[in-house]
């Protein structure tokens, strides 16, 4: 059970609890303006459960139009939304321009604030990310929860970096930095990674995530792959060739067959065909998402269909 400071009360345990903020995207493209709900630590939620994960998602949303909006997309997938995730302000929007190669650029219309929460119970993962672990009030919320539940469970993190809405370079690495060291598997894009590291190589900032206390360091590199890193070895996945739609919840359904991935693995650890697993599965993920407008990731049956089709071979660096 997980109770709020309100009295509220949630209790169905579920197997992953997911802290971030739900949005809506306004996409605006050649072809005009479309409304779809997002937000990545949303989208993660909603891609774990197309994948048939028992997923609940602590949020901060208004109760106008594009809340319920929000709402019922979730529940569309079996997702829970906790006591506290409602507020009486107004649903949070980004804007994102689509290029004429699919890709996106973002405005963001948020205020991220959460209601104080103490969890009765720990889910066998917990994740957050994204605008939630940097924006305050909210993110010093966040981060009093993964104090509180990095020892018991394990504890995801893609930081989803909008350079937009943070502070300074330095105040931002800073807040990552405090982050990892309470997490157990980071996932970050090639973007993330070269602005948090600035001329780092990417295997480099793997390597400095390991050290601060992470056993799995993932960066996606677009159509070049990916690389999944432990102590032990590091393994690069390569991309699944797809027609772009958009790249609008790609790397969320990334993150998503990630953790139904980890959930999966059995007693086999991070070896390196676990590695390879895993990534190759988050790639399919975010191939089969990227052919469909906005963050529209797979159902399982999908996923399976596909990962049966499809046997690329890993490297192991």
């Amino acid at each position: 059970m997980l109770k709020t400071d309100q009295g509220g009360t949630h209790t169905r345990t579920t197997d992953v609890i997911i802290i971030g903020e739900a949005l809506i995207d306004v996409v605006t493209s050649s072809e005009g303006t479309v409304e779809h709900p997002g937000g990545s630590p949303a989208n993660v939620a909603y891609g774990l459960g197309r994948l048939g994960i028992s997923t609940a998602l602590l949020t901060s949303i208004g109760g106008d139009d594009r809340g319920l909006a929000i709402e019922t997309h979730l529940r569309s997938a079996g997702v829970e939304l906790l006591p506290g995730s409602w507020t009486s302000g107004r649903t949070a929007s980004a804007t994102a321009t689509l290029g004429a190669n699919g890709s996106a650029t973002y405005d963001f219309d948020i205020t991220w604030d959460l209601q104080p929460v103490a969890p009765a119970y720990l889910p066998k993962v917990l994740h957050t990310g994204s605008i939630a672990t940097f924006l305050a009030p909210g993110a010093g919320a966040v981060k009093s929860l993964l104090e509180q539940a990095h020892r018991e469970c394990m504890v995801t993190y893609d930081p989803n970096i909008r350079p937009a809405l943070l502070g300074s370079h330095a105040e931002a690495k800073s807040t990552f930095e405090e982050l990892v060291h309470l997490t157990d598997v980071v996932k970050l894009s090639d973007e993330d990674a070269q602005w948090l590291y600035p001329g780092k190589q990417l295997e480099d900032t793997a390597a400095r995530v390991l050290e601060l206390g992470a056993a799995l360091a993932v960066i996606t590199k677009g159509s070049e792959g990916s690389l999944l890193s432990t102590t032990a070895t590091q393994i690069l996945v390569p991309s699944v060739k797809s027609v772009v739609a958009d790249t609008i919840g790609a790397g969320d359904s990334y993150m998503a067959a990630l953790i139904y991935g980890l959930l999966a693995r059995g007693t086999d650890g991070l070896a390196p065909s676990v590695l390879e697993a895993l990534g190759r599965a988050a790639s399919k993920a975010a191939a089969i998402t990227v052919r469909r407008p906005g963050a529209n990731p797979p159902t399982s049956e999908e996923l399976h269909a596909d990962l049966q089709e499809d046997q690329p071979q890993s490297y192991v660096a």
